[in-house]
């Protein structure tokens, strides 16, 4: 069986993605709007481009997970995904633009064959022009003073709205966007002169932006368009992106502990390094946007829209024990609602702090009081080079968490809880020997090749248990990957209860291919490809892609499968099964047990306060979310962002809070007025069930 160096973490990608799109093609007698007096030359492909669209379409088809043919529906997917990349807000291309380019939607499989880029590099001039003759617009309408007395609205979703169909239409449009962001900048008490500047300087970034884009740039869009359609792990990085990737992200992780990404006309936060000023703070979160930076306590606000991200990069950097201000766009800010300015104290990044840690809570259920120790594993870290040297004592999640139990049992705790949230995963060896904590011996996780070929991962530590007693996994939307696959085992053993949220749904591997190795005459770096190789199945035979693991006990949560994890991505591979291989089960959890737990949460549900008060929080929040539709009308726009505000406060109660922290970022020294952690309570409390069942 081919071996591949299978990493869990999902891969970070620095592809550049406007929320606009750039393109040029013929002229297909489309109303222009006033010419722009500047010109620019038409991008073009370079024969080496040519060739690694020919030998990307090669690989993906013969090697990917998904043996997908070249064909006819694929092509209109591919192109419908270009077009989405290009212009995603339908604002910039007309429809008739759209139109003259409707020849192409079936021919994309055969150009991805032949090396043909004429499609692509078309649209996206086309693209450029318009985008000029908006710039030029958006100019002249900045001048003029805006007005915020008219009865009118905006809606800030435009996923489902129609290319406009005439630059008068198209000139409305604008008018209603650039007037939203005017008094999106007004009513966060801005003087209407700065207003006026910021504007300026959002749009002075944007053309910057455009300007920019080169050839590589255009052909990373475009093969991702193509990529992304197999699932959305796999990418196409230019040679620019592929050396981002392996360098200066890693170096992003200074300062305040953040992977970012370029996403649209924002710089997007793609990971939250555990132990960071960012992650002890808890106020800066995976899928936030950045809107701007600021330096110390009184330094100006940049703005930093449209900006790339190694520029953003350069201003969030910076001594350690200095301040950066970071203006911040929630993903689930309601419209209308202003971005969230956080203070974080930048500092170097401990590994000590990226690792597990304990602690015991005490829940009353029944009038009984239980301690229950609580183990955060924030990521599956492994000290592979420690491993491979056999160095005694090298770093591990399970070492550390085996430590930790062994404390726990002293302190004479009546259960564990191992706390999983926001744990995107890691090493799967972790997983598997963590896992092995818990069980005497047997499988943990299936692993299956695009060739059908599956191999049967087990527990390798001769059949000895750390921990028998009652456990509880919690977990949540965004615990993925390795963190599924234990929690998978954990739940197919009966073994312990899983609480929260369901998880994520990433149950695919992926690999990196660097193209050089496949066309070693080409002189310059021609980028890199990763692709999905595998998946990861349960060892009942299900998979964890696109499901995720479905706790039995399920909490309240303001994120859905629809908008957030695997099952949000149109391109994922599906969910499926394969046979169950050979296991023992624990015999502490039956059905009847777990049928008892339900009912006593269900009724914790209808009288515990709290819980009733998130619960109503939450589907408050999921109902103002769906309203995307703003007022224009200032007293009416001040009315909607007020509410906005009130509905944001109660949602981020969802967010984990397990102790308050200080200014600096720091856990704050009184810990009377510790926070209470409602989900690692109930977590608490549905094992402190479980125990009374078992009695």
């Amino acid at each position: 069986m081919k071996k591949y160096l299978v990493t869990l973490v999902p891969v970070l990608m620095l592809s550049f993605q406007p929320d606009s799109p750039l393109t040029g093609a013929p002229d297909n007698g489309s109303p222009r709007s006033t010419p722009s007096t500047t010109t620019i030359d038409d991008l073009k492909p370079s024969i080496s481009q040519e060739k690694v669209e020919t030998l990307v379409a090669k690989l993906l088809t013969t090697y990917h997970y998904r043996k997908v043919r070249l064909n006819d529906s694929l092509s209109s997917v591919v192109w419908d995904n270009y077009l989405k990349e290009v212009d995603n807000n339908k604002t910039y291309l007309l429809a008739s633009d759209v139109a003259g380019f409707e020849k192409y939607r079936y021919q994309i499989d055969d150009a991805l064959i032949n090396g043909d880029l004429t499609a692509a590099y078309e649209l996206y001039n086309v693209f450029r022009k318009r985008f000029l003759e908006r710039s030029e617009f958006i100019k002249q309408e900045i001048k003029k003073p805006f007005a915020f007395t008219a009865d009118e609205t905006f809606n800030t979703d435009r996923e489902k709205a129609a290319w406009p169909k005439t630059v008068e239409e198209q000139n409305d449009l604008w008018r209603k966007i650039l007037k939203n962001q005017a008094l999106e900048l007004k009513l966060g008490n801005r003087k209407d002169s700065v207003v006026t500047a910021t504007m300026n300087q959002r749009y002075a970034n944007l053309d910057k932006a455009i300007n920019r884009i080169k050839g590589a740039d255009v052909f990373q869009l475009y093969m991702n368009s193509f990529a992304e359609a197999l699932d959305p792990h796999t990418n196409y990085l230019s040679p620019t992106n592929a050396d981002r990737f392996n360098q200066e992200m890693s170096q992003s992780l200074e300062g305040i502990g953040a992977m970012l990404q370029e996403d649209g006309e924002y710089i997007k936060i793609t990971n939250v390094l555990p132990g960071g000023p960012a992650f002890k703070s808890n106020l800066l979160k995976t899928n936030d946007k950045i809107a701007g930076v600021a330096q110390g306590d009184n330094g100006a606000i940049v703005n930093t829209m449209n900006w790339q991200v190694d520029e953003v990069v350069k201003l969030i950097k910076g001594p350690k024990g200095t301040i950066v201000r970071l203006q911040v766009i929630s993903p689930n800010a309601l419209a209308g609602a202003p971005p969230k300015e956080i203070r974080l104290v930048r500092e170097k990044i401990k590994l000590e702090e990226q690792r597990a840690k304990k602690e015991v809570i005490e829940v009353t259920d029944n009038g009984k009081a239980f301690k229950i120790g609580v183990i955060n594993v924030p990521m599956f870290y492994r000290d592979f080079e420690g491993a491979r040297k056999r160095e005694e004592g090298f770093s591990s999640t399970t070492s550390d968490v085996k430590k930790f139990i062994e404390e726990l049992k002293v302190d004479k705790v009546d259960g564990i809880v191992i706390d999983l949230r926001d744990n995107g995963g890691g090493s799967l060896t972790e997983a598997i020997d963590l896992t092995g904590l818990f069980i005497p011996k047997g499988p943990v996780v299936q692993v299956k090749e695009s060739t059908g070929e599956t191999e049967v991962y087990s527990d390798k530590d001769g059949g000895s248990v750390v921990y028998d007693g009652p456990m509880a996994v919690l977990v949540n939307r965004f615990s993925a990957s390795a963190s599924e696959i234990f929690a998978a085992a954990i739940q197919d053993y009966k073994r312990g209860i899983i609480v929260g949220g369901q998880t994520f749904g990433k149950g695919t591997v992926q690999t990196l291919i660097d193209l050089n190795q496949w066309l070693p005459k080409e002189p310059e770096k021609v980028g890199q490809v990763k692709m999905t190789i595998q998946k990861f199945y349960r060892i009942n035979g299900s998979s964890t892609q696109h499901k995720g693991v479905t706790p039995d006990i399920e909490l309240p949560s303001a994120f859905s499968a629809e908008e957030y994890g695997e099952s949000s991505q149109p391109s994922a591979l599906p969910w499926d099964q394969i046979n169950s291989t050979r296991y023992d089960l624990s015999r502490g959890l039956d059905d009847k047990i777990l049928t008892q737990l339900r009912s006593r949460f269900d009724q914790r549900l209808k009288s515990d306060p709290e819980l009733k008060q998130l619960a109503q929080d939450l589907n408050e929040f999921k109902k103002a979310k769906e309203n995307t539709t703003v007022s224009l009308l200032e007293s009416k726009r001040r009315k909607e962002r007020e509410e906005a505000e009130r509905k944001r406060a109660a949602a981020n109660k969802v967010s984990q809070m397990s102790a308050p922290v200080d200014e600096t970022g720091s856990p704050s020294p009184d810990t009377a007025k510790k926070k209470k952690d409602l989900y690692l309570n109930e977590a608490g409390l549905v094992l402190a069930d479980y125990i009374l069942a078992q009695k």
